[in-house]
């Protein structure tokens, strides 16, 4: 599990606000939320949010979208599918890297403490800032690259042998639970690509269509971008599509050492 640790511009105040639930409420729930606005000047701080789940969705952005729809419309966090898709809805639910649209609120004993995805920048409450991972994705080209004329009237074509290689890859949806529950993200994140985006490129490299493979591995061959990964599994532990990226970084350490024989 990895334990919440503040973003890089955070300091929580010794401050809470509370929104009690009526007093008729019968099964209430505190959630206790991180709240940062920078325009405010002031210090990050817990607001804690009582709610009846008789009158509340069984998720935890059912939750949050209770608490800013008729509670606190100031409260900010990014969601859109609902369904466990986009990875917009990733935060740090109860010290675990994970998506609140598929966390239930049951499963959680005690008080629901919810921050912001850790050693991330805050750009407001619950929302990080993913400019630089963003940036790192768009590093390793994730896109079909070749070299030989596309075949004329048709597809490229893979057996399915092939393209059974690309379970596990391609359904990574980029919500960083898993770079932001990594260790050594966390100290070299400026360098080490982490497990998300090593998992994209592996993606590229497994692809029997793509022509680049040594141009790929030559771009990963690198002290930091690569081998800073110590198989510490965070990022399998909280992945939510249960996909393995600690898996696809052996893979692409596997294929480094192979082309050198």
């Amino acid at each position: 599990m990895a334990e919440f640790a503040l973003p890089k511009n955070s300091k929580i105040s010794g401050r809470t606000r509370k929104h009690k639930a009526p007093a008729d409420a019968k099964r209430v729930r505190s959630f206790k939320i991180y709240r940062y606005d920078p325009e405010t000047g002031e210090n990050p701080r817990y607001d804690t949010y009582e709610l009846d789940l008789d009158q509340t969705g069984p998720m935890v952005l059912d939750a949050l979208l209770k608490i800013k729809n008729e509670v606190d419309s100031t409260l900010t966090f990014r969601r859109s599918c609902r369904e466990g898709i986009c990875g917009s809805c990733s935060m740090n639910i109860d010290g675990k890297n994970g998506l609140a649209c598929t966390t239930a609120i049951e499963d959680i004993k005690g008080e629901v403490r919810i921050t912001p995805l850790p050693h991330m920048d805050v750009i407001k409450d619950l929302v990080p800032d993913f400019t630089h991972f963003y940036a790192q994705y768009a590093s390793i080209k994730p896109w079909l690259q070749t070299v030989t004329p596309e075949p004329a009237a048709k597809e490229r074509l893979q057996s399915p042998e092939e393209r059974s290689k690309l379970d596990g890859l391609y359904e990574c949806i980029l919500c960083a639970c898993c770079s932001t529950s990594c260790p050594s993200y966390w100290w070299n994140s400026d360098k080490f690509l982490g497990p998300a985006i090593l998992l994209q490129a592996y993606r590229w490299l497994a692809d029997s269509r793509d022509e680049m493979t040594g141009e790929r591995l030559d771009e990963l061959e690198d002290p930091f971008r690569l081998y800073r990964c110590h198989t510490i599994m965070n990022c399998a532990n909280v992945c939510p599509k249960g996909l393995s990226p600690a898996r696809a970084i052996a893979e692409i350490k596997k294929m480094e050492v192979e082309r050198q024989l």
